[in-house]
């Protein structure tokens, strides 16, 4: 079974930077299926905002391109979003998401295993 725990959220002032860690057990990043960040507003659906290839190239929201950086560490099965140059719009409850079945995918339902999301706050 497939498990995926965020860290690193917080309260952060517009222009500032976060990092944010998921860890992931029964899995590893050479095995099939990608692993993503997503976000969301109470109220709205579920946002993507990156996946990460095995290859190693990103995919990113374009409200987040150039600003946001996602990696990984396969030897840790550790996935990171760096999010610089915050903005208010940024504040959400940030998901680490995997995929048993699909890389380099935008879309929520690709994605079968959630963590329980690390909330972002970035005030003005």
């Amino acid at each position: 079974q497939v498990r995926v725990e965020e860290s690193g959220g917080g309260l952060v002032q517009a222009g500032g930077s976060l990092r944010l860690s998921c860890a992931a057990s029964g899995r590893t990043f050479s095995g099939r299926g990608g692993m993503a960040w997503f976000r969301q507003v109470p109220g709205k659906a579920r946002e993507f905002v990156a996946t990460i290839r095995p290859i190693g190239t990103s995919i990113y929201s374009d409200s987040v391109k150039g600003r946001f950086a996602i990696s990984r560490d396969s030897a840790k099965n550790m996935l990171f979003l760096q999010m610089n140059t915050l903005k208010s719009e940024d504040t959400a409850v940030y998901y680490c998401a995997s995929s048993s079945r699909v890389w380099g995918s935008r879309k929520e339902s690709d994605y079968d295993s959630w963590g329980q999301g690390t909330q972002v706050t970035v005030s003005s």
